[in-house]
């Protein structure tokens, strides 16, 4: 696969959900009537902006709610920006939700070929990296029972294995190394540092684990309820993200 040009952008970039909060019809009738929403407005993006570029790691932080997820949900083409414009050039491979594109009724086996053809796999390129996914998910013993008897460990390593031999150019972890036993946890992180090394990736990584984004990732960005406010070295941003969580109870 050519690589060349793998880039994600953001430009001023807000998302914006719409939650529908709890009415009676007393309360309901007059927002109906004047035109007026009873949608309550939540902002999970706020006029965020940044580029990534081929070859970079990227941690993404901030507390619960921060907008870590939407922003990979962006980038993944799951959900679109309601203001500004999100640019990605080069197919994604998404760990961002453990079981997402996985039918709970259907084999392991089965949903590698449903999982890696999401991705974006033709059914020739599934075959020929088949063994090497089951085999890297260490489930050859489960992998023909129906997937809604794994537990979230064995989700994760059947998810990891496929999204690692999709030969996508983009990688987004969203926490799914949190699951399951530290050797296999070993395993992936030793993977994704052999992808790094060869240099033609953009890995976005997400994880409470402070230690493991400085391990692995060279620029960090911060989140704080949608806003961006730093972006930087893992120590500098770092420094600054602890007297965020000092400054608020």
């Amino acid at each position: 696969m050519d690589n060349k040009n793998v880039s994600i952008q953001f430009k001023n970039c807000t998302k914006k959900f719409y939650l529908q909060e709890d009415k009676t019809f007393k309360e309901f009738l007059p927002n109906l009537i004047l035109g007026k929403s009873w949608a309550k407005e939540l902002i999970a993006l706020n006029d965020i902006s940044f580029e990534i570029k081929q070859g970079e790691t990227v941690g993404i932080v901030g507390k619960n709610g921060a907008g870590k997820s939407t922003l990979l949900r962006l980038i993944a083409g799951v959900t679109s920006p309601t203001k500004g414009e999100v640019r990605v050039e080069g197919k994604v491979a998404p760990l961002i939700e453990l079981g997402a594109g996985f039918h709970h009724e259907l084999s392991g086996y089965e949903n590698i070929f449903l999982n890696a053809a999401i991705l974006g796999m033709h059914k020739k390129e599934i075959e020929l990296v088949l063994d090497k996914i089951i085999e890297f998910s260490e489930l050859e013993d489960f992998i023909h029972i129906p997937v809604k008897r794994y537990s979230s460990g064995m989700y994760m390593r059947l998810a990891f294995a496929i999204a690692v031999h999709v030969d996508a150019p983009i990688l987004l972890i969203d926490e799914v190394l949190a699951v399951g036993d530290a050797a296999f946890q070993k395993k992936c992180l030793d993977r994704l540092k052999e992808f790094k090394k060869q240099g033609d990736k953009i890995i976005i990584f997400i994880s409470h684990s402070e230690q493991s984004v400085k391990n692995f990732c060279e620029r960090v960005i911060l989140l704080d309820h949608g806003k961006m406010l730093d972006e930087g070295s893992p120590a500098e941003v770092f420094e600054k993200y602890h007297h965020i969580l000092t400054q608020k109870t």
